[in-house]
């Protein structure tokens, strides 16, 4: 939680300095799974992807051609891990992400961006039977996201990839008597592909 507030403090003072502040919401999909399964025999096997959704919100402040944008989203996303077993083997994670973009603008309403992502994990379960899913080993970690977006008046569309730059694994421990010594890792660190329509308010200049 710490690190949450440097982190406002930070972009609350950048910020500042911006010729003109837009704010918006935004939402849509993603595309992607957490990372591998590993098992006490060091054995790992990739989960499937599948698609989630994000919602959020988010502020942009330009400076001559060159942008920061700071946002706050709400993301909910499903790994499959049943592979061809036929096993109902869900992994539901759900975050907050805190992606900090550098982004310019190009040509038209065609822009660039990337910076980190911090991921603050919210909840997670695995959907299958005599299983316990406990916290991820850590609840705040750092990614990246980059990508491009094309603004049109209020309205803008973006497409991002979002990446880990460590795993961040979970344990899974067996709650069957007979079976009480199985247990594996999940990394839940999410890579991800990220589609996003936007609104924008109507800004002012600083």
């Amino acid at each position: 939680m710490k690190k949450l507030m440097i982190l406002i403090l930070f972009v609350s003072s950048v910020g500042a300095f911006g010729q003109s502040a837009n704010f918006g919401i935004k939402g849509g999909l993603n595309y992607g799974a957490t990372g591998d399964i590993t098992t006490i025999s060091e054995e790992s096997f990739e989960g499937d992807n599948k698609v989630g959704y994000h919602l959020g919100a988010f502020a942009k402040f330009e400076f001559s051609g060159i942008f920061l944008q700071p946002e706050i989203v709400y993301t909910k996303l499903t790994t499959d891990y049943g592979g061809n077993s036929g096993a109902n083997a869900d992994y539901n994670f759900s975050k907050l992400d805190i992606p900090v973009l550098l982004g310019l603008d190009i040509v038209g309403p065609l822009s660039l961006k990337a910076g980190p992502s911090f991921q603050l994990a919210l909840n997670n379960e695995l959907d299958l039977e005599g299983f316990e899913t406990n916290d991820p080993e850590n609840s705040f970690t750092i990614g990246y996201q980059i990508g491009a977006g094309v603004q049109f008046g209020r309205l803008g569309l973006d497409l991002r990839y979002e990446g880990a730059f460590s795993e961040n694994d979970t344990s899974v421990t067996s709650n069957i008597s007979d079976v009480a010594e199985a247990r594996f890792t999940i990394d839940s660190r999410p890579s991800q592909w990220i589609l996003s329509l936007s609104y924008q308010f109507k800004g002012g200049d600083n």
